[in-house]
């Protein structure tokens, strides 16, 4: 890949001259340089600066789409190359998909001693990242992503659930916001879908996570499932995490039926959704 776009693609990760350079092992003035000649080629200004912030012109959105396009089939090229009888996929999920969904997938595709993958699951903020990175042909995503920036198809739907132990009183109930708020919560670590639509729920009806008689954050679903099964606190799940424990309860809150969407993500006018096409074909036969 020509070394000026792989520059322009440090500097849209890092915005910064000095971290750009230090993450390439080249010069300052060499990012500089490089800068200037692709505005000279192509006409146009890819950077404006807004007080210590360096921000993207529209022309600049373009290009790093292209580049990061071009990255990506480079990448699966020399992967082609290496390994011509199958394709390696780099598949991510979010935790609740990677955790409690994502085995159904994997156990028939690899039961075909052929098929290789590499798995990372992580959450969405990560996932996201290193789809822009060129990291991931795909990602299993629970939570919120900007539509008009990859391209994607729907996985399935998923209730979305209080948790309780079994012994609490909210167990198996429809509840009010006034009882949950006086509650330990155990919610996920920022970045992650399910932290997001639970908060998106609680600002829809002017709340917060602050308004909680304590909030925990916790970035594992075991722990959180653990605490809550004996009787600690509550949470808010996707029914699979729900049915993972013999010690949990589900309750709702009153006219709350949620059901949220988990999506394939992946780059747009690159070849990985003949990858995600071959991957979800080998789980289907």
């Amino acid at each position: 890949m020509d070394s000026k776009l792989l520059t322009f693609l440090a500097l849209c990760n890092t915005r910064h001259y000095h971290h750009a350079a230090e993450q390439l092992h080249i010069t300052q003035p060499a990012v500089t340089q490089h800068i200037k000649s692709l505005e000279a080629m192509y006409h146009c200004q890819l950077f404006t600066r807004q007080g210590r912030d360096l921000i993207l012109t529209s022309a600049g959105e373009r290009l790093l789409q292209f580049a990061q396009e071009s990255q990506y089939r480079e990448k699966e090229l020399l992967e082609t190359l290496a390994q011509p009888q199958e394709p390696m996929l780099h598949i991510g999920a979010t935790k609740t998909i990677g955790a409690y969904i994502l085995h159904q997938l994997l156990e028939p595709f690899l039961a075909d001693p052929a098929h290789q993958a590499t798995i990372c699951v992580e959450n969405t903020a990560v996932l996201l990242s290193m789809l822009n990175h060129n990291e991931l042909d795909f990602a299993l995503i629970e939570g919120f992503f900007d539509k008009t920036a990859y391209d994607w198809r729907l996985f399935r739907r998923e209730p979305f659930v209080g948790i309780c132990s079994k012994a609490h009183p909210f167990a198996g109930r429809e509840i009010t916001f006034d009882e949950l708020l006086s509650e330990t919560l155990f919610l996920r670590e920022p970045g992650s879908g399910t932290r997001a639509v639970f908060e998106q729920i609680l600002y829809a009806h002017n709340l917060s996570i602050t308004q909680f008689a304590r909030t925990i954050c916790i970035s594992d679903f075991a722990l959180i499932t653990a605490l809550v099964a004996a009787n600690a606190g509550i949470s808010f799940v996707y029914q699979a995490v729900a049915e993972s424990h013999p010690g949990l309860s589900t309750f709702s809150i009153t006219n709350q039926q949620i059901l949220r969407e988990f999506h394939c993500v992946y780059l747009r006018h690159t070849n990985a959704s003949s990858r995600l096409e071959y991957f979800l074909a080998s789980t289907q036969s």
